[in-house]
This record gives C-alpha cells, structure tokens and sequence, in this order.
C-alpha cells in the first residue's frame, strides 16, 4: 500500500497537499535533501517513495545503521550512471562520520537527493554538517480520519491490498483499529492484515472481522515511546510543564505515561527537580515532601510507586509557584561568565595562615557573632558589582514572603550601615 504518488498520501498535508513545500518541490522538480522527523508508521518512508514515484526519479533505501559505506558508493555509481538518485537513509541520527564524509560530496553536486527519516530529534541527534544541507520537516501521527481512509483504501484495493478477499469490517472494529496505534498506520494495516489472514469465512462465505478479533490483532503502541525516544522527553517536559501550569489533571496523564513506560528514574529525577524549579520558595515544605516521595517510590518500587508520586503530583500542582531561585542563581551565573566578578574585599579573604595579616587578608573584618542579633552591616560582595541582586522574591507563598521581608530588610539596613563609611580594600 505504499504511495506511489503524492496523492496518494495519506495525511501529512501540511507538506504535501496542494501548494505546500514538498508538493511545490516535485512539481517545480527543484529537489532539496530534507530531513523527515516524526514516530514510526507516520509517513516517512511513504513521503520518499511518493517524491520518487512523481518524478520518475530512481529510488533507493538504506539504514545509516546496518547498511556499510560500500552500499552507499554502490548508490553513488548508479547516480554517476543515470543521473539523480533519491536515497532513503532510514534512522539517519545513527550515521556514523565515514559515512557522512562520503556523502557530504554527492549531496553538494546534486546527484543524490538525500531523505533522511528519524524518529529522533534531528537538532539533537544529526550530525550539523548534514543538517545544514538539509530542510527539515516533522511528520506527525495520524488522526483517526486519515487512517479510514487508508483502511478503505486497503479494504477495496485488489492489487495491492485486502481487495480481492470478502472482508466485512464491522463499525466499531474500525473505530477501535483507527485509533489503537496513537497514530501509526503501520501497525494498523499490519493488524488489519494479519485479522483478515486469521480468520475463517462465516457461512455466508465472508470474513467477519469484528471487534474483539481486532483488538487481538493490532497491538496497541505505547504512549511514552522507548525510554531513550524523543517522544519520551517530550512526555517528561510536558509533565513538568503540566505542574508549572497547576494542571492537576495533565500532569497525572503525563505521570501515567510515564509509570506505563516504567521509567521510574526519569520520574523521580523530574520530580525533584520540578519541585525546586517551579514550587521553590513559594512552599519549600511541599518540596521537603516531594523528596520524600521520590525517596520512597524508589525504595518500593512500581506498582506502589504510584501512591506517593500521585499524591505529591497533586500537592505541586496545586501548590503556590515560584522560580525566584532558579532566576536567582541563573543571574549570578550569567554575571560571573561575563567576566563580573571583581576582586574579593581583603577582609573576606581567608587569614588561617601565616603572613596573611601582612597582605591585609582578613583585617578589619566584622564578626557577625559579636553584634546584637548575629548581624553588622558590611560589603560582601566586590566592589565591582557592589550593586548586584539576583534575587527577586514572590509573593505567591507565605514562606516567600516571609523571607522576601527579611530580604529587604537586610537590604536596607545594609545600605543604611555602609553609609559613609567605607571597609579599605587595599
């Protein structure tokens, strides 16, 4: 059933429909190397093999994985040959450099017009000498409409589909197989195939494929992806996104995925860190408890696990925000990189050693421990950047603004204190 024209794909419109890049590419025949990103079984091979059905180009298919540099300079001949080739380099993110390096050249005159298919993210995962000379296009999963229209199409086709078999797909059996997979046509055609293969004719000489004989016969994609996937990340980000947003209800969708893939590390570690981030000093005891249930769905494990993440889930969402620390020590960070950092005032420097009385280290330096309350007003930082603050307190939590009152008052009194008199800093 693979396309052999653009028409005949089946979704991605927004690259091959009418008008778009990669219609208006094969009809101008102004080719470019692309790069197609996006999950199994979304079109990626079928959009290389409709490119080449529509412009009589020969088309080739490689894996940058398991196919050996020998295989690419046989592609390479067959362009010197005959002219432009389309090569298909499935898992394009595993080509290694003496691969690339051999490619590089044929990519530059033209003669190989290089698809790269990834499931990976191509900004992540592609080498940039090869993403540099390549446009790259996402695919995205299929929606239940697109998929009918494949499953029609593979119903009635006689001669490359089910069409010369007397096949009755019952209504809910195309509903449940036009949205298993979460999108993959693959895995629905397969299933559809493998259903109608399986079964027996009725008596009235037709097969019946009905819903519990499909639900046997298409096995149902996972929702995170793989552990290592870029769909995985994507399922981690939008649950720490989800939390930041105080979505109860997303952010236990997303924790679900992720307890399905079984990736009980990534959710601790996001756990964690999503806690300080975004809830921070807006409820530090709500970030106390949110490491004690990391701590403990480690120790228990899954099934289990999902008790006390559940539960603390909840209580971030719902909990006051702030990402007043992570702005804090980014600002101090930024500062410092940028070369702001000046000299340490010598009543700072350390003075355990011999001799350094004599370089003015330590002199002069106040004991906070000797004044009322444990506190004296004296510049701490360099007089460089004497003026900095990183800190910005919120007022979205009562322990914020307890310390964010401490803070400027501090402040002031330290601007207070120094007036006038000034520590030697020489």
């Amino acid at each position: 059933m693979r396309p052999r024209t653009l028409d005949e794909v089946v979704g991605q419109q927004h690259l091959v429909g009418p008008g778009k890049i990669i219609y208006r590419m094969v009809k101008a025949r102004m080719l470019s190397s692309m790069i197609l990103y996006g999950p199994p079984g979304t079109g990626k091979t079928s959009i290389a093999s409709a490119i080449a059905g529509s412009t009589k180009y020969a088309f080739r298919k490689l894996n940058a994985a398991t196919d050996s540099k020998k295989d690419l300079q046989i592609v390479a001949e067959e362009a010197k040959m005959s002219g432009t080739v389309i090569l298909l380099l499935d898992e394009i993110h595993r080509l290694d450099k003496a691969k690339q390096d051999f490619l590089l050249p044929h990519l530059e005159n033209g003669r190989i017009i290089l698809i790269g298919a990834t499931t990976e993210n191509p900004y992540i995962s592609i080498n940039p000498a090869i993403r540099s000379r390549a446009q790259i296009f996402p695919v995205h999963p299929l929606s239940p409409d697109d998929i009918k229209v494949a499953i029609g199409r593979a119903l009635t086709d006689k001669e490359r589909g089910l069409g010369k078999m007397p096949i009755v797909l019952a209504a809910n059996a195309e509903e449940e197989l036009s949205q298993a997979t979460n999108g993959d046509l693959r895995s629905v055609l397969n299933g559809l195939e493998l259903a109608a293969n399986s079964t027996d004719p009725g008596p009235d000489g037709k097969i019946h494929l009905t819903l519990p004989i499909i639900e046997e016969s298409v096995q149902k994609k996972a929702l995170s992806a793989d552990k290592n996937g870029d769909g995985h990340y994507d399922v981690i980000s939008a649950f720490q996104k989800s939390i930041r947003g105080s979505d109860v209800d997303a952010a236990l969708h997303y924790l679900a995925r992720l307890i399905e893939a079984g990736d009980l590390t990534s959710i601790v570690r996001r756990l964690m860190v999503t806690a300080y981030e975004d809830i921070g000093l807006a409820n530090m005891p709500a970030v106390q408890r949110a490491v004690t249930a990391a701590q403990v769905a480690q120790q228990v494990g899954l099934p289990e696990a999902r008790i006390p993440l559940a539960d603390v889930v909840i209580e971030l969402c719902l909990s006051p925000k702030s990402n007043s620390g992570i702005n804090a020590i980014d600002g101090a960070l930024a500062q410092v990189k940028e070369g702001g950092f000046g000299d340490i005032p010598p009543y700072l420097k350390d003075a355990h050693y011999k001799g350094a009385a004599n370089l003015g280290h330590g002199v002069d330096y106040q004991f906070p421990h000797d004044h009322p309350q444990d506190w004296v007003a004296q510049q701490y930082l360099p007089d460089r950047i004497k003026g900095a603050q990183y800190y910005q307190p919120k007022q979205n939590g009562r322990f914020e603004q307890a310390l964010g009152n401490q803070y400027w008052q501090l402040k002031r009194a330290q601007r207070q204190g120094l007036k006038g008199h000034h520590h030697p800093t020489n």
